[in-house]
């Protein structure tokens, strides 16, 4: 009997992958602002950080942080994140070993959200990532931005916007990777030390530069 063949014609076309904008910017430096600037010029932006809030409410990872830091850094619900903040910013140590509990699971976070904006057919993705450099993330990105400012501009900011005292700031600052070497990484760095309207020029051109497509923020949706 005469073998037949068949063929199997589908009209599914699986999404391109979104290139990658990876945004970072040490403490006080005004990224979240220039996120906001992003997302309004219509531009999917995916946040490290909320990510990080959502998979450290996770019942496993609870139980991984009390069981390789100790249980007082949990509490109902949640890590005990003014104790752990002191805990990573003074031992390095246990800040490996969080960022090892915590990062992998923010990355799985993160890539289900690519994968729905690839579904909806975004080109770029921005990712918001405060330890891009640190983590070596930028290796996986096709560009990334750094929103940077004059130390004692930041420090200002922060000790106005969260109550801290300076030192705190200072201490926190110290526990990134220095500027100079960030600047040297990043594709383009934005100079947050003016007003709003100087940083969108900035960002404006640096998009266009980049080639990001984007929606003009008066009809951004």
């Amino acid at each position: 009997m005469r073998q037949r063949t068949f063929f199997w014609h589908s009209s599914y076309t699986a999404p391109m992958t979104p290139r990658r904008l990876g945004l970072t910017g040490s403490i006080g430096s005004g990224k979240s602002t220039v996120a906001h600037l992003l997302r309004a010029r219509g531009l999917p932006v995916l946040d490290a950080d909320a990510a990080a809030h959502a998979v450290s409410s996770h019942p496993a990872t609870l139980a991984e942080v009390a069981a390789q830091l100790g249980p007082q850094y949990v509490q109902p619900g949640g890590l005990h994140r003014p104790a752990l903040a002191e805990l990573v910013f003074r031992d390095p140590d246990a800040r490996a070993t969080l960022n090892g509990i915590i990062h992998p699971r923010v990355r799985a976070h993160l890539a289900a959200q690519e994968a729905q904006a690839a579904q909806a057919g975004a080109a770029w993705v921005v990712q918001d990532v405060p330890l891009l450099f640190e983590g070596g993330l930028d290796a996986s990105m096709d560009a990334t931005l750094l929103v940077d400012a004059p130390l004692d501009v930041r420090v200002a900011r922060v000790t106005a916007r969260d109550g801290l005292r300076a030192e705190q700031v200072l201490a926190r600052d110290a526990a990134q990777m220095p500027g100079a070497e960030k600047r040297r990484r990043a594709t383009i760095t934005l100079e947050n030390d003016g007003d709003l309207a100087h940083l969108e020029r900035q960002l404006d051109a640096a998009l266009t530069a980049l080639g990001v497509p984007t929606t003009p923020p008066s009809s951004a949706k």
